[in-house]
């Protein structure tokens, strides 16, 4: 393990993707300690992003229409405050992010080349290299990190647990196979993405099971809206682990979707193929579910121009023996996006002191029940300097005493869980589904075995979505199909969701306890 001295007391910023280097590179020239389990960006989903970056910086475009666009996504459980006020600091974060290296894909004039995604209604989605986006952007801002002389990297280290007193995070326990060691800090900025590697079909890197929520969790901290999963609805449906992403937009230079009889199911529905990415990936959904293969047709908006628009995904498709300029895409939903996750104010920080979450582990309020596209990389980039600025602009905490080191913990497999959680938290929910979850998973949550940790993540999402009895956005119930007036978002901690889950009758042996 790299060595931890003169590290005592820096800030921490557990997470090598867009939103833990855009944290670091923020609070220059605070001295950082940047903690990645890979190279900086690397097992990062910002890093596969292929659509871009949400900003409403057109002409005919204003933060108010990106806002109404958020909000109508989100179906109701945006705060819209929250919402409004990140969406309005697009423009700064473009800038930010083009000082620290990043170039926009232009127009012969000079002018940004807008993409266009699924529920905007106008072309606002900044691209790098056509489908290159996240990688581009990534590779950028861990360029800019290694030229910082502020940021001190520990890469090839895993961060396993806060480690807490008397309410206030005092450190981070850190470790390798054989290892196990202590940061002391008292300032933790969490950024360690989403948690689709709990799923069989994923765009996500599979070892992403919602590291940080799960720290955060067992430290006390406040989650919300975990029901929330985005299925993407076009990976690409061919063998291989994690799937391919297929971007939305290739949906909005005109592709369409196709049954396996060519039968363009999605014309009589209200958006067609850029509806809300809900209910596309429901759509496609029930034609498999039907053993109907489901295929984006790109030939005839794109044609022969498909592998310059997108030469990534055109790799990828030849790579599979497909010439998207020749045939249909064979494409089905995989889990994408959580909605959810840590719970944050609108500066990032979450409910314990000294630990602020940024990027797809925190839940701040701007997606709701169902992300708007491209809305999440302006998020990561946006709350990443708000964090910053707030963990600056408040007096340096003390360090406290750190009594007790944990001893190695077993190395974290969420592949037990996968056919479980495939099979009852996928597109389509019900409460039977929901119950075998919940009992399957609350007994491995308890133990201290390899799958404990993103056991705790499994359950924390099963027992939201139990506990939610309608359909919303990306969480929807067969028997309860219906959006129920009123409804808001749930915030609990991990006790309560033990307890929520023992009352469920998950653990018979547990109910008298």
């Amino acid at each position: 393990m790299p060595s931890l001295d003169g590290l005592d007391g820096r800030i921490a910023i557990i997470g090598g993707g867009i939103a833990g280097l855009m944290a670091a590179l923020s609070l220059a020239p605070q001295p950082v300690v940047l903690i990645s389990r890979a190279d900086l960006g690397e097992e990062s989903s910002s890093n596969w992003a292929q659509g871009g970056i949400a900003a409403s910086l057109g002409p005919d475009d204003s933060a108010d229409l990106h806002l109404a666009d958020t909000l109508e996504a989100g179906a109701g459980l945006c705060d819209a405050a929250i919402a409004a006020g990140i969406l309005r600091e697009s423009g700064d974060a473009i800038s930010d992010l083009e000082g620290h290296g990043v170039r926009f894909d232009r127009q012969a004039d000079g002018s940004y080349a807008f993409g266009r995604e699924a529920a905007h209604s106008r072309w606002r989605v900044l691209h790098v290299g056509g489908d290159g986006s996240g990688a581009a952007i990534t590779q950028a801002l861990a360029a800019a990190a290694r030229r910082c002389p502020s940021i001190e990297r520990l890469t090839g280290v895993e961060a396993r647990r806060l480690l807490v007193r008397d309410g206030a995070v005092t450190g981070v326990l850190l470790q390798r196979s054989d290892r196990v060691e202590v940061l002391p800090t008292s300032r933790v900025i969490m950024a360690t993405g989403g948690l689709g590697g709990l799923f069989d079909a994923t765009t996500n890197p599979s070892g992403n099971f919602g590291q940080g929520v799960m720290m955060a969790a067992r430290a006390g901290a406040m989650l919300a809206d975990m029901e929330f999963v985005q299925f993407h609805p076009t990976a690409l449906d061919v063998p291989r682990t994690p799937l391919a992403l297929v971007s939305e937009a290739v949906r909005g230079e005109g592709a369409i979707l196709l049954d396996a009889k060519g039968r363009r199911f999605m014309a009589d529905i209200p958006g067609a193929e850029l509806a809300p990415r809900d209910v596309v990936a429901r759509a496609i959904h029930a034609e498999i579910a039907r053993n109907r293969p489901v295929f984006l047709d790109a030939r005839p908006a794109l044609g022969d121009g498909f592998a310059k628009r997108f030469p990534g995904i055109d790799q990828l498709c030849r790579e599979a023996g497909i010439d998207p300029a020749r045939m249909p895409i064979p494409v089905r939903p995989a889990a994408h996006y959580h909605m959810g996750g840590i719970a944050t104010d609108e500066r990032g920080r979450s409910s314990l002191d000294g630990l602020w979450a940024v990027g797809e582990c925190a839940a701040t309020g701007l997606h709701g029940a169902n992300r708007l596209a491209s809305n999440s990389l302006l998020e990561a980039v946006v709350m990443a300097r708000r964090a910053a600025q707030d963990v600056v602009g408040q007096a340096t905490p003390s360090l406290r005493a750190i009594s007790h080191v944990p001893h190695l913990l077993p190395q974290a497999d969420p592949a037990p869980l996968r056919p479980v959680v495939s099979k009852t938290l996928g597109v389509i929910r019900e409460e039977a589904g929901l119950r075998e979850a919940i009992r399957t998973l609350l007994p491995i949550a308890e133990g201290n075995g390899p799958a404990a940790d993103p056991a705790i993540v499994a359950l924390s999402v099963a027992v939201f979505a139990e506990l939610r009895r309608e359909s919303r956005g990306a969480h929807l119930r067969t028997d309860f199909p219906e959006p129920m007036p009123g409804q808001t978002c749930r915030r609990m901690r991990l006790d309560d969701i033990r307890a929520a889950a023992q009352a469920l009758g998950a653990h018979p042996l547990l109910r008298s306890a």
